[in-house]
């Protein structure tokens, strides 16, 4: 193999040894990152990219990425010094290259010891970190929850808050949240270790638990305590049974649930002061 081919094979292995902190690459900052790809690794200098093909494998300590392909965009870093440039000379060693942007494409799994995610196509911010993930089969597992979108899976690591578009579906056990947006909201423990504080749900809001669906326009959904709150077109149905208003809060740990006419302290308009509900009698054995 040539010197030139060569040098350019080992710049494309070690680049993502850069300071970018891939999301289901975060939690091992610092660490060198290995790719491998079944149909090589492309360094195309005049793009400023790198791209590797045929089952790219990015790892770093407990965290990998996998995809049909892996495109690393890389610029120049200001007032670094210039490349190196003399035979079989990494570029990439040499601190004047910077990633800004990571693309997955095809069969895009992010895997850490903690949850996985799966979709068809990733795009990575590296000035924003950000991630968007889209695809047919968008979905989220993690030790407790499962989530699913039809439209896009993104995460906005400044704000820690992860948003699920399209139909979205979040899952812990027997509890099930749907909307046309989910966002939730992540908390960093002492520890080191974080975990979903919150969930705002919004368009054609759905909480199930068993033997109780609630409905409404947008709603909050607390983890911590297993409430949620619904607001708009409320409905609480459990079997035959319903209720309508425009503001409730649901208990999902006791089933127990209150019904407003609107939020708490609200000064409700004309017509709007009322619950109304429909019960059901249970009919007894026999009756015709």
């Amino acid at each position: 193999m040539k010197r030139a081919a060569l040098a350019a094979l080992l710049a494309a292995t070690c680049v993502f040894a850069a300071e970018a902190q891939v999301p289901g690459l975060t939690g091992n900052n610092g660490k060198p990152i290995h790719i491998s790809a079944d149909n090589g690794i492309e360094w195309q200098q005049n793009n400023h990219v790198y791209i590797a093909r045929g089952n790219a494998i990015a790892t770093r300590g407990d965290d990998t990425v996998t995809a049909d392909t892996l495109l690393a965009y890389y610029r120049p870093v200001a007032g670094a010094p210039p490349p190196a440039t003399g035979k079989g000379s990494d570029p990439t060693n040499s601190g004047s290259t910077q990633i800004y942007r990571l693309d997955a494409d095809g069969h895009v799994v992010f895997k850490s010891p903690v949850d996985t995610m799966f979709g068809d196509h990733a795009i990575y911010d590296v000035d924003k970190s950000t991630l968007v993930v889209t695809g047919k089969a968008l979905k989220i597992l993690t030790p407790t929850d499962v989530i699913t979108a039809r439209d896009s899976l993104e995460w906005y690591d400044q704000q820690q808050i992860g948003v699920a578009r399209g139909n979205a579906l979040a899952i812990r056990g027997d509890r099930i949240v749907h909307g046309d947006v989910l966002t939730a909201r992540v908390e960093k423990l002492k520890d080191g270790s974080s975990h979903i504080s919150r969930v705002d749900a919004h368009g054609n809001v759905i909480v199930s638990s068993p033997g109780q669906i609630a409905r409404g326009d947008a709603g909050v959904y607390d983890l911590d305590t297993g409430i949620v709150t619904l607001t708009g077109r409320v409905r609480l149905t459990r079997g035959e049974n319903e209720l309508r208003g425009r503001y409730a809060v649901v208990d999902l740990n006791t089933n127990v649930s209150r019904l407003l006419p609107g939020p708490p302290n609200a000064r409700l308009a004309a017509g709007n002061g009322r619950v109304e509900g429909l019960i059901v009698p249970r009919q007894n054995a026999g009756t015709p």
